[in-house]
């Protein structure tokens, strides 16, 4: 083209946000010799949307510093990001620009902020800004449905459900009976979630997708109910795709379930030949199990397909918003010697009223002594620790983890709420845990 006006630039900013490749995205904007509030949205929601959401509170941040004004789009965009970070002080500075410019009411901006509230760890004040809402939509409770789904109050969930249906008379759509579904299967509630499974498709004409037979296999299957789930999956007139098989592998694990989850993995290895989680939940598995030949298998074709297990990360947000980052084992943060020698006093602490580590939460091949030292590394123990360190006792230490907490960091996250007197909110990769009081939000049912 000749000439190339600030639309065209940031076309092709927004095609390459939408093809993932965000590196070039970076590039035609950073040429780009004007840019409109347009083009700066286009780089904070294609960041937001491509799971890179420190880059987009930057941009953000950057857009706000020039004096652009803000809409509803990147408004939006920047709330994604806060969701996705999990940054309550940056949740809170969002809602700011958002009342401030005049989207406070707006339906598709309060629908974010009650996703991202939620998603921060702040329920109560996800469910404020719903309730103070004066417009709502089928996406407003969705979100709320699905939030308090997420934070274990699953009867709360499907009161709202039923208020959205009969009060608001607010029609449901398959996201809704996501949320529905995941309160029960969170809770299990196995014949409330048999009774919303049919009523779905029954009174409201949803036929179930895919997703949906994950939720009610991931019900069936924390409830003990594996055949069952294993059935169902069977029974299935559309095909199965790797949530469905991924959520029965979840159930295999919870409850041993070995010889299943080899027929399941078979079925996972095919559709997902690239997912590390499934070869890693197998080979749990199976260690559990005490069959280290066909761990060792697993762990072979691992290496064969030239698949690297994902690090557990935790991140924790410091007083001053700086989002910290700890891996399982790590010695690079700069306070590790402090982080450590807490963290060992604790568990000392802790050993004193009845703690015994859970080795069996280490699934390698190990002599007690060394699951003892691996399992004391954990990220979310190093995380917890600095925001001892940093915070003290009688705080709400918020923590967000990639991975599904393990049994041994619930014990202990569990305990020490009793013994600090912390609140501790934990959002791993399935739920959130609310540990007060040496009791946990999930009820052991996780």
């Amino acid at each position: 083209m000749v000439v190339k006006d600030v639309i065209t630039w940031t076309s092709i900013v927004v095609a390459y946000s939408r093809s993932g490749d965000m590196r070039s995205a970076e590039e035609v904007f950073g040429r780009c010799p004007v840019k409109d509030m347009v083009a700066w949205t286009a780089m904070v929601t294609g960041y937001a949307q491509n799971a890179m959401p420190v880059k987009a509170l930057e941009v953000f941040d950057q857009m706000a510093a020039l004096g652009m004004v803000v809409d509803e789009v990147s408004l939006t965009g920047a709330i994604s990001a806060c969701a996705q970070l999990g940054a309550v002080r940056r949740a809170v500075w969002v809602q700011e620009i958002a009342e401030r410019t005049g989207f406070g009411n707006n339906v598709v901006v309060g629908s974010g902020l009650v996703d991202m509230y939620a998603k921060c760890g702040l329920i109560d004040e996800a469910r404020k800004v719903f309730d103070g809402m004066q417009e709502k939509n089928v996406y407003t409770y969705s979100s709320m449905i699905a939030g308090l789904a997420s934070h274990g109050r699953a009867s709360e969930a499907i009161a709202l459900f039923e208020e959205m249906v009969n009060r608001a008379n607010v029609e449901p759509n398959h996201v809704t009976f996501i949320g529905v579904l995941m309160a029960c299967s969170h809770a299990g509630m196995v014949g409330e979630g048999r009774y919303y499974f049919a009523q779905m498709k029954d009174k409201y004409g949803i036929m179930p997708s895919a997703d949906h037979y994950a939720c009610m296999v991931d019900l069936l299957g924390r409830a003990g109910l594996v055949d069952e789930a294993l059935d169902l999956v069977r029974s299935m007139t559309l095909k199965p795709h790797g949530g469905v098989w991924g959520a029965l592998l979840g159930a295999c694990r919870i409850h041993g379930k070995s010889e299943i989850a080899k027929v399941v993995a078979e079925h996972l290895f095919k559709l997902e030949p690239e997912g590390i989680g499934n070869y890693v939940l197998l080979s749990n598995i199976l260690a559990s199990a005490g069959k280290w030949d066909e761990v060792s298998k697993v762990r072979k074709l691992m290496r064969k397909q030239r698949l690297k297990k994902d690090p557990a990360v935790s991140l924790f947000e410091g007083r001053d918003g700086l989002v910290h980052q700890f891996f399982a084992g790590d010695n690079a943060h700069p306070r590790t010697q402090e982080i450590k020698k807490t963290l060992l006093e604790l568990a000392a602490k802790l050993k004193l009223e009845g703690y015994v580590p859970i080795l069996s939460s280490i699934v390698y091949d190990v002599n007690d002594e060394e699951k003892q030292r691996l399992l004391i590394g954990h990220s979310e123990k190093l995380a917890l620790s600095f925001a001892l360190l940093t915070f003290g006792s009688g705080c709400t230490i918020r923590i967000i983890k990639n991975l599904r907490i393990c049994d041994d960091c619930h014990l202990f996250m569990r305990l020490v709420s009793r013994v600090e007197s912390v609140e501790i909110i934990v959002r791993d990769n399935v739920r959130f845990h609310h540990f007060k009081n040496g009791e946990c939000s999930c009820g052991g049912f996780w």
